[in-house]
């Protein structure tokens, strides 16, 4: 069985509800149909397995359909489809145990809470190719966050000039540097051109020194065929990561990538906004997530602590529970990647809020790029607080013997210039 769980919410009865979805998303119809057998039924019908009543509330989530009610009943309904009914194929799985249920009446809220998945799916879908593991063996970092950065389109730059600041992030030790999600080849900085005058100058510096900093190039695009063009443009020019907007190529164009890549796939969520702010509506991050991470993605980002846009930090924390969780084997685990907003003050916090693990990439944009004394300060600043962080030393106490922690702490403490 394949168990999804919902969060209804209803002026009427919740325990109708969930025997209308169960019966709507199987096996259900308006008007009985010639061979309807009850024997069909038996065999593919959902059927609802529990229910967890919920304290009601006075809100209703679609405002529109509360009608003259003032009281909503809620609770949490485990339905269980069976795998005749819907087969490994995550589009049907969208589809069937999700899809439809947004188009019931009768309900003022729909949530997706859970979903739990059998070992069917783990042989049916590839998962992560590198993930955790093997993103640390090719940063070569140990013991510690991968410490990465970005390249804002915002910035203009061309890609000698992005070039330049590629140059002098990894002379200051950076691990990662991706492009912005909204930089992909545009006319200022064609991919082709800024892998050209990029790679030259990591892999100078991994013959200099053995190490490779990973770069992660924007490789998005609608149409698989490009972007497999792309990919092979970074793979052959020495690269070994690639970001990848998993929502404007979907199920298809990720499905299409993953099973001929020969790099780490580096999963930027926007646009998952639109399916989780409303706290009635859309989905939990922890269901969303089994999607990509069955199909192949390594490294997933998951925002953090303090960010700049709206998720509260107890958003974060289940966002990177739900990554770092297994869904059926230890290799299956995506790398998490925390970003927005962050710069070394969160460093403490972070690593409290994930039980002390430094399994993951800390992304920062403006917290190193911005810093006082240039990106490669930025760099040895964030650095210096994930040191203090995991030594237990109060980040202005370690500040005193580290000035770019010092700068560091003076521009972005405020929480507004990050």
């Amino acid at each position: 069985m394949i168990r999804l769980t919902y969060r209804i919410e209803t002026p009427g009865s919740v325990e109708a509800m969930a025997v209308k979805i169960a019966s709507d998303q199987s096996t259900g119809t308006f008007v009985a149909l010639p061979g309807e057998t009850e024997e069909l039924k038996a065999r593919v019908a959902a059927r609802v397995a529990a229910i967890r009543p919920l304290p009601p509330t006075d809100h209703a989530s679609f405002p529109d359909e509360a009608g003259g009610a003032t009281i909503f009943n809620r609770a949490d309904v485990d339905i269980d489809f069976p795998m005749d009914a819907v087969g490994t194929d995550l589009s049907a799985l969208m589809t069937i145990a999700i899809g439809g249920v947004f188009s019931i009446k009768g309900m003022t809220g729909i949530r997706i809470v859970g979903m739990q998945l059998p070992q069917d799916f783990a042989l049916a879908h590839p998962g992560p190719q590198f993930g955790v593991a093997g993103s640390f063996a090719l940063t070569g970092v140990k013991d510690r966050p991968i410490i990465g950065t970005i390249v804002k389109p915002a910035l203009g730059l061309r890609p000698h000039e992005t070039a330049e600041m590629v140059g002098e992030l990894i002379a200051a030790g950076v691990d990662f540097i991706k492009d912005d999600e909204k930089l992909m080849s545009p006319a200022y900085s064609p991919l082709k051109d800024r892998v050209a005058a990029i790679m030259p100058k990591i892999l100078d510096h991994e013959q200099k020194t053995g190490k490779k900093v990973m770069y992660a190039f924007g490789i998005s695009h609608a149409d698989p065929d490009e972007m497999m063009r792309n990919h092979d443009l970074v793979l052959a020019a020495g690269g070994n990561c690639a970001v990848v907007n998993i929502n404007s190529i979907g199920f298809g164009g990720m499905s299409f990538l993953r099973k001929r890549s020969g790099l780490v796939l580096h999963a930027h969520r926007n646009g998952w906004d639109i399916f989780t702010r409303h706290a009635g509506l859309g989905f939990e991050f922890s269901v969303w997530q089994q999607f990509w991470r069955l199909l192949g993605v390594d490294q997933f980002q998951i925002n953090g602590i303090r960010v700049k846009y709206w998720e509260p930090d107890e958003s974060f924390v289940r966002s990177y529970k739900a990554v770092t969780t297994p869904l059926f084997f230890e290799g299956d685990v995506a790398l998490p990647v925390i970003g927005s907003g962050q710069w070394g003050g969160q460093a403490p916090d972070t690593i409290a809020a994930t039980g002390g693990s430094t399994d993951l990439l800390y992304l920062c944009g403006g917290g190193i790029v911005s810093h006082p004394g240039g990106p490669g300060a930025g760099v040895k600043a964030v650095r210096q607080a994930w040191e203090a962080a995991v030594a237990g030393v109060p980040l202005e106490t370690y500040a005193k013997d580290h000035p770019e922690l010092a700068q560091s702490i003076a521009k972005f403490a405020d929480g507004k210039a990050a």
